[in-house]
């Protein structure tokens, strides 16, 4: 195995599935017995999953409402989506723990350091919800800190696209894929990978990235297993 820990980002929108809006059970699944492959293989797995299925702060700001609370909605969506994960992932067989990163007790455990990696070595999943616990950070910019904090061989970023382009490849048909690609460069490119707060956290700490599609499912093992999927990003 290439690695020992990872912290993996999943989108809100990716569990959506074919729906317009909440949550595509069959996506839900095929996402956990993913995770739970994985876990089998003895990797210790943090998770950290967006809330645009449900409510997006920053789109809310737009719509009128005060961005403080905008974010917290968002917040809040992201603990629903972590407890349909973690409901999913028991279903299997696999252990999981909802940690908040603010009070919300009985439904999920406040998050430290601490109660996240003793999580993590009895074998059991890590779910980080509600972002930093504050306004104006995204989830990106959580799970790079969560990513961070329980010392995480690697960051990555489960998305529907299998890695990092020129451009946007659904938009631009001549779109290259980089293999990999340094932090550096991705400023210099102005690539939209993560936002730049969670990018700039991760160069910083030395974190690296790897960017694949995580609705093919058998991509997370392959992954972890050290095969080339995705882009990598380094410095």
């Amino acid at each position: 195995m290439k690695y020992k820990r990872i912290l993996l980002k999943l989108s809100g929108e990716s569990l959506m599935g074919n729906k317009q809006q909440g949550i595509d059970e069959q996506r839900l699944e095929e996402y956990a017995q993913q995770i739970a492959d994985v876990v089998k293989r003895g990797i210790q797995v943090g998770i950290v999953i967006g809330g645009g299925n449900i409510f997006r702060g920053l789109s809310g700001a737009g719509r009128g409402f005060d961005r403080v609370k905008g974010d917290q909605m968002g917040m809040l969506a992201t603990v629903i989506n972590s407890l349909a994960l973690s409901s999913a992932l028991e279903k299997i067989g696999v252990k999981a723990r909802v940690l908040t990163a603010v009070c919300m007790e009985p439904i999920g455990e406040f998050y430290s350091k601490w109660k996240a990696v003793e999580t993590l070595e009895r074998g059991e999943v890590a779910i980080f919800s509600a972002g930093t616990g504050n306004p104006y950070f995204t989830t990106d910019t959580g799970s790079a800190l969560r990513g961070i904090e329980i010392e995480a061989d690697v960051m990555l970023k489960g998305t529907r696209v299998d890695g990092i382009y020129t451009a946007d490849p659904e938009k631009d048909p001549a779109a290259i894929k980089f293999t990999e690609i340094t932090y550096d460069e991705i400023y210099a490119k102005g690539l939209k990978v993560m936002d730049l707060t969670a990018t700039t956290m991760c160069k910083e700490n030395h974190l690296p990235i790897i960017v694949f599609d995580m609705d093919t499912p058998g991509n997370l093992l392959k992954v972890v297993d050290g095969e080339n999927v995705g882009t990598v990003v380094h410095n």
